[in-house]
Protein backbone atom coordinates (compact mmCIF):
# COMPACT_ATOMS: atom_id res chain seq x y z
CA UNK A 1 0.00 0.00 0.00
CA UNK A 2 1.72 3.26 -0.90
CA UNK A 3 0.39 6.15 1.58
CA UNK A 4 -0.21 9.33 -0.13
CA UNK A 5 -0.18 11.29 2.68
CA UNK A 6 2.22 12.13 5.61
CA UNK A 7 2.20 9.57 8.20
CA UNK A 8 2.04 11.09 11.85
CA UNK A 9 4.48 12.93 13.40
CA UNK A 10 6.58 10.88 16.01
CA UNK A 11 9.22 11.61 18.67
CA UNK A 12 12.37 13.18 16.89
CA UNK A 13 14.50 11.72 20.10
CA UNK A 14 13.76 8.51 19.07
CA UNK A 15 16.51 5.95 17.54
CA UNK A 16 16.59 6.21 13.95
CA UNK A 17 14.57 8.89 13.13
CA UNK A 18 14.95 11.12 10.39
CA UNK A 19 13.39 14.73 9.70
CA UNK A 20 12.13 15.35 6.08
CA UNK A 21 12.22 19.37 5.93
CA UNK A 22 12.80 21.99 3.56
CA UNK A 23 10.10 23.64 1.09
CA UNK A 24 7.89 20.95 1.86
CA UNK A 25 4.33 22.03 3.12
CA UNK A 26 4.50 19.95 6.27
CA UNK A 27 7.64 18.93 8.23
CA UNK A 28 7.80 15.34 9.06
CA UNK A 29 9.56 13.09 11.44
CA UNK A 30 9.73 9.05 10.87
CA UNK A 31 11.20 6.10 12.24
CA UNK A 32 12.14 3.09 10.61
CA UNK A 33 9.02 1.10 12.44
CA UNK A 34 6.64 4.34 10.56
CA UNK A 35 8.76 3.48 7.26
CA UNK A 36 7.79 -0.49 7.75
CA UNK A 37 4.28 0.49 8.61
CA UNK A 38 3.27 3.35 6.02
CA UNK A 39 4.25 1.94 2.78
CA UNK A 40 5.11 -0.90 -0.10
CA UNK A 41 8.00 -2.71 0.94
CA UNK A 42 10.16 -2.79 -2.03
CA UNK A 43 13.62 -5.18 -2.07
CA UNK A 44 16.50 -4.54 -4.10
CA UNK A 45 19.77 -7.26 -4.00
CA UNK A 46 23.01 -4.67 -4.83
CA UNK A 47 26.47 -4.92 -5.40
CA UNK A 48 28.56 -2.04 -4.72
CA UNK A 49 32.46 -1.09 -4.67
CA UNK A 50 33.48 0.44 -1.34
CA UNK A 51 36.47 2.14 -0.94
CA UNK A 52 37.24 0.97 2.51
CA UNK A 53 36.38 -2.67 2.00
CA UNK A 54 36.24 -3.54 -1.74
CA UNK A 55 32.19 -5.06 -3.40
CA UNK A 56 29.90 -5.48 -1.27
CA UNK A 57 26.61 -7.69 -1.41
CA UNK A 58 23.48 -6.69 0.26
CA UNK A 59 19.52 -7.55 0.24
CA UNK A 60 17.93 -4.02 1.34
CA UNK A 61 14.44 -3.60 1.83
CA UNK A 62 12.10 -0.51 2.15
CA UNK A 63 9.72 2.17 0.62
CA UNK A 64 10.71 4.25 -2.27
CA UNK A 65 12.13 7.33 -1.42
CA UNK A 66 9.98 9.24 -3.74
CA UNK A 67 6.83 7.90 -1.81
CA UNK A 68 7.91 8.66 1.62
CA UNK A 69 8.92 12.54 0.26
CA UNK A 70 5.94 13.14 -1.30
CA UNK A 71 3.99 12.83 1.93
CA UNK A 72 5.80 16.17 3.50
CA UNK A 73 3.98 17.45 0.15
CA UNK A 74 7.41 19.29 -1.34
CA UNK A 75 7.07 22.96 -2.61
CA UNK A 76 6.13 21.93 -6.06
CA UNK A 77 3.14 21.71 -8.24
CA UNK A 78 2.97 17.98 -8.78
CA UNK A 79 1.78 18.24 -12.27
CA UNK A 80 4.37 20.56 -14.11
CA UNK A 81 7.19 18.27 -14.92
CA UNK A 82 9.74 21.61 -15.33
CA UNK A 83 8.88 22.88 -12.00
CA UNK A 84 9.66 19.04 -10.16
CA UNK A 85 12.99 18.86 -12.50
CA UNK A 86 14.27 21.89 -10.19
CA UNK A 87 14.62 20.13 -6.80
CA UNK A 88 17.08 18.50 -4.67
CA UNK A 89 16.89 16.29 -2.14
CA UNK A 90 20.40 16.31 0.21
CA UNK A 91 20.40 13.23 2.59
CA UNK A 92 22.24 13.48 5.84
CA UNK A 93 23.68 10.43 7.72
CA UNK A 94 24.02 10.20 12.08
CA UNK A 95 28.10 9.15 11.15
CA UNK A 96 28.39 12.28 8.87
CA UNK A 97 28.02 11.55 5.14
CA UNK A 98 25.54 12.94 3.12
CA UNK A 99 24.42 12.82 -0.57
CA UNK A 100 22.50 14.70 -2.89
CA UNK A 101 19.66 13.09 -5.51
CA UNK A 102 17.80 15.56 -8.19
CA UNK A 103 13.73 14.72 -8.04
CA UNK A 104 14.35 14.02 -11.66
CA UNK A 105 16.72 11.21 -10.99
CA UNK A 106 13.92 9.53 -8.55
CA UNK A 107 10.97 10.90 -10.41
CA UNK A 108 8.46 8.24 -12.36
CA UNK A 109 8.36 10.74 -15.92
CA UNK A 110 12.17 11.12 -15.34
CA UNK A 111 15.17 8.78 -14.24
CA UNK A 112 12.45 6.62 -11.95
CA UNK A 113 15.21 5.63 -10.08
CA UNK A 114 14.09 2.88 -7.41
CA UNK A 115 15.81 4.59 -4.63
CA UNK A 116 14.62 3.27 -1.23
CA UNK A 117 14.68 4.08 2.31
CA UNK A 118 15.65 0.84 3.95
CA UNK A 119 14.15 -0.49 6.93
CA UNK A 120 16.05 -3.98 6.35
CA UNK A 121 19.56 -5.43 6.10
CA UNK A 122 20.47 -8.84 5.07
CA UNK A 123 17.15 -10.17 6.23
CA UNK A 124 17.73 -7.91 9.77
CA UNK A 125 15.72 -5.11 11.21
CA UNK A 126 17.52 -1.43 11.05
CA UNK A 127 15.36 -0.20 14.07
CA UNK A 128 18.38 -0.06 16.15
CA UNK A 129 20.68 1.41 13.96
CA UNK A 130 18.43 3.84 11.57
CA UNK A 131 17.09 4.07 7.88
CA UNK A 132 19.94 3.48 5.01
CA UNK A 133 19.43 5.32 1.67
CA UNK A 134 19.87 2.54 -0.93
CA UNK A 135 20.77 3.89 -4.57
CA UNK A 136 20.36 0.26 -6.60
CA UNK A 137 21.61 1.66 -9.87
CA UNK A 138 24.78 3.35 -8.42
CA UNK A 139 28.02 0.89 -8.92
CA UNK A 140 30.07 2.93 -6.07
CA UNK A 141 28.77 2.85 -2.30
CA UNK A 142 29.52 6.70 -2.22
CA UNK A 143 25.68 7.58 -2.01
CA UNK A 144 24.62 4.96 0.18
CA UNK A 145 23.86 6.53 3.52
CA UNK A 146 23.54 5.28 6.95
CA UNK A 147 21.76 5.99 9.83
CA UNK A 148 19.76 8.66 7.50
CA UNK A 149 18.99 11.94 10.06
CA UNK A 150 17.88 14.23 7.76
CA UNK A 151 16.28 14.36 4.37
CA UNK A 152 16.44 18.16 3.26
CA UNK A 153 13.90 18.60 -0.15
CA UNK A 154 14.45 22.09 -2.22
CA UNK A 155 15.11 24.13 -5.90
CA UNK A 156 18.21 24.69 -7.40
CA UNK A 157 18.94 28.14 -7.61
CA UNK A 158 22.27 29.51 -9.24
CA UNK A 159 23.91 32.68 -8.84
CA UNK A 160 22.83 35.48 -11.47
CA UNK A 161 25.98 35.05 -14.00
CA UNK A 162 26.07 38.97 -14.24
CA UNK A 163 26.43 39.62 -10.62
CA UNK A 164 29.44 37.02 -10.64
CA UNK A 165 32.28 36.46 -13.05
CA UNK A 166 31.97 32.64 -14.57
CA UNK A 167 28.79 32.42 -12.91
CA UNK A 168 29.96 32.15 -9.46
CA UNK A 169 32.71 29.43 -10.33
Amino acid sequence: MSRLSAPPRTNHARTGSFLVCGEVAERVTLTVADLREGWERHRADVVFDCATNGPQHHTFEGPLLREVVSGARPGFDPARRKERSRFLLAVDGGDGHHTVLSWAEIDTDFGNAPVLLATRMDDQDLDGVGTQLVVPSDRCGARYVSAVTRIWIGTCRLPDAAAEPYGGV
